[in-house]
């Protein structure tokens, strides 16, 4: 499978402040997610001659060089349906065609769309023969922002079952080394935001209510470098347990369900 991977220096605060750009197909090559323009992607890119862009999702570290490598190699530009308007706003490009999951791109070898959400609403991966390119899904090591606004947890674990129940070769994520044990590796992911998720609750049981108040007592480590991300992490885990009626939550204040007083209180 011909799949070229190129890291390039974009403005991610974690894991490396990389993104790795993908160059999936023998003919008519599909882009993946330029995050910005550089030598090496250049060089890649007058070597294979892509005719396809398209991206995992609108984060600025993965659209940057979507709009000049757009216009240099007179690509084909594709976007999610539905998504269009986000993805110009995004990327200053509007797209020539859109996809929807399982749909497969014209590429050579063909490339078929996975709905991944829940790093983001419109986040998808493109299956390339028996390996997927998975954007924010999955890393190697470490975890993956799930954050509020944009980050819904119930669809990050969900799409995290499907990639594993696909059981595909290989994951080329984003960030980090290629992942070979793509099941292990979703299992993982899986049982850490459980984990995180019951911490979640036993700070809300136990009496924390703001958002700040539940990061202090589920965080056994120092995270004031990365606040904001915990702080976003923890509201998302409070949205889904909300939504599975184990906890109480307006937005600002949480409270374990079935509490006897109103939440302004």
């Amino acid at each position: 499978m011909t799949v070229r991977r190129v890291p390039v220096a974009a403005p991610t605060r974690a894991p490396d402040g990389e993104t790795c750009a993908y160059v999936v197909g023998g003919t008519e090559p599909l882009l993946v997610d330029p995050p910005d323009r550089s030598a090496d992607l250049d060089s890649v890119l007058e070597d294979r001659k892509p005719a396809h862009l398209a991206v995992t999702h609108h984060h600025p570290d993965h659209v940057g060089g979507v709009a000049a490598y757009a216009s240099e190699f007179d690509l084909t530009v594709w976007a999610r349906r539905g998504r269009t308007d986000e993805f110009a706003d995004a990327t200053g490009v509007r797209p020539d065609r859109t996809f929807s999951p399982g749909d497969i791109l014209p590429t050579t070898p063909p490339v078929t769309v996975l709905d991944t959400p829940g790093h983001a609403p419109e986040h998808v991966a493109f299956a390339v023969g028996d390996d997927l390119v998975t954007g924010d899904l999955a890393v190697a090591s470490g975890s993956v922002v799930v954050g509020a606004p944009g980050g819904d947890m119930r669809a990050y674990l969900t799409s995290l079952r499907r990639v594993h129940a696909r059981n595909p070769a290989r994951l080329l994520p984003a960030h980090g080394p290629i992942i070979d044990d793509p099941r292990a590796t979703c299992r993982r992911l899986i049982e850490h935001r459980l984990d995180r998720e019951a911490r979640v609750l036993a700070a809300v049981e136990s009496g924390a209510r703001t958002p700040d108040e539940v990061v202090e007592r589920a965080y056994d480590k120092d995270v004031s470098h990365v606040y904001d991300l915990a702080r976003a992490t923890v509201v998302a885990h409070l949205e889904k347990l909300a939504v599975e009626d184990a906890v109480r939550w307006d937005g600002s204040r949480a409270r374990p369900d079935g509490c006897r007083y109103e939440m302004d209180s």
